[in-house]
């Protein structure tokens, strides 16, 4: 191990998380609901595996949750949608969405774009969203 790296036991990992003492997660995503809501552990596909793992203990015992995820998904669906179509990880748990092509903030006002990438309108940016931004 490298100096200043250091390790623990997993059952402490979950203590950690339960017990609300990491200020930020930072988690992949399937979907992103406008409201925070997030789905990330399984699509519902007949022949993927469910397994949550730890991801609905970091979701909800983090004190912030940052999703980095694609924009759409490879068949140009949206993940960023008015509501979850997949399985719920977390509810109402996401603070800020890191895409290919933006950073959103989830408000309690709805999504709020921070940035965008250059050279994408918003207009352009909104048609491949799936709620209002």
């Amino acid at each position: 191990m490298l100096e200043g790296g250091s390790f623990f036991h997993h059952g402490d990992s979950f203590a950690m998380m339960r017990g609300g003492h990491l200020d930020i997660a930072v988690l992949g995503a399937f979907q992103v609901a406008a409201n925070g809501d997030l789905a990330n552990w399984h699509t519902g596909a007949p022949d993927a595996i469910p397994a949550v793992g730890g991801a609905m203990d970091l979701a909800v015992g983090a004190k912030k949750v940052f999703i980095t995820t694609d924009h759409v998904t490879k068949q140009g669906e949206p993940k960023i949608v008015a509501e979850l179509s997949y399985p719920v990880t977390g509810k109402k748990c996401v603070d800020r969405i890191y895409t290919d092509l933006c950073v959103i903030d989830v408000t309690k006002d709805g999504l709020k774009v921070i940035e965008k990438v250059e050279g994408l309108s918003f207009d352009e940016l909104q048609a491949l969203t799936g709620a209002t931004l």
